[in-house]
């Protein structure tokens, strides 16, 4: 056999092993719970910006931009913009493309940040709530001039917010790429852990997209993603558009 061919059947076989594995995957979540207590993933920066996401996602995100070789990134939730940062490095290695990042409260100090930075020529920003009616327009019109998307929603972890999202942007997914939804994590997290926010256990990411694949058949969950990964903020929440 091809050397490389066997190094990724080696590969293919150790992921659906590890996926396999009840002791490895609960000591994982045991990590990941210690981990938010101490907000382990605010701890990195992407070329000099904030980005707060498990370094596994990360490299998970870079496989996939990789692989799927988008046009168009979207990206609800900005905060520091780490997230936007990097999908434009991506972009800028791939040679083409644009990231469009949507917040509803986009703060002066990042926005300077993010406007000052070198990858700032790939990305474009809009303020606003991502299921609001005008919002969403203005992603159809960007849309419009790409071939190849890929979305991710990062923003309010409600329940109804994320299905509302999910409902409104799945469309926008290519085939073959993927609409990744982060912090599904949050259902597999103690009741009650986190205090003074409007999403808990049963009321999260994790819900609605559970909610949505059961009326949306173009999407599955790449099991192979959490399976490598096995710490990771998106459990179930890497979907990949199939048609």
């Amino acid at each position: 056999m091809n050397p490389i061919k066997k190094f990724k059947s080696f590969r293919e076989k150790n992921i659906h092993s590890i996926g396999k594995d009840k002791k490895f995957k609960k000591l994982a979540n045991e990590f990941i719970v210690k981990a938010d207590k101490h907000k382990y993933e605010y701890n990195f920066e992407w070329l000099g910006r904030p980005i707060i996401q498990y370094p596994q996602d990360i490299v998970a995100m870079q496989e996939i931009i990789w692989k799927v070789r988008p046009d168009l990134i979207i990206e609800t939730g900005i905060a520091h913009g780490g997230s936007l940062i990097f999908y434009a490095s991506m972009l800028e290695l791939l040679g083409r493309g644009e990231v469009l990042g949507i917040d509803i409260d986009i703060r002066k100090q990042n926005r300077k940040e993010i406007e000052r930075h070198k990858m700032y020529k790939r990305i474009k920003m809009i303020e606003g709530s991502s299921i609001d009616k005008e919002v969403v327009r203005k992603v159809e019109d960007t849309v419009k001039k790409y071939k190849k998307v890929l979305v991710c929603l990062d923003s309010l972890h409600t329940h109804s917010h994320v299905l509302n999202e999910l409902n409104l942007y799945s469309k926008f997914v290519s085939k073959g790429s993927y609409l990744v939804v982060f912090d599904t994590n949050i259902e597999y997290l103690p009741k009650g852990f986190f205090k003074n926010r409007p999403w808990d256990k049963g009321n999260n990411p994790a819900t609605a997209v559970k909610a949505f694949l059961k009326q949306n058949k173009n999407f599955v969950v790449d099991k192979n993603v959490e399976n490598k990964l096995l710490i990771t903020s998106v459990p179930g929440g890497y979907l990949k558009r199939i048609r």
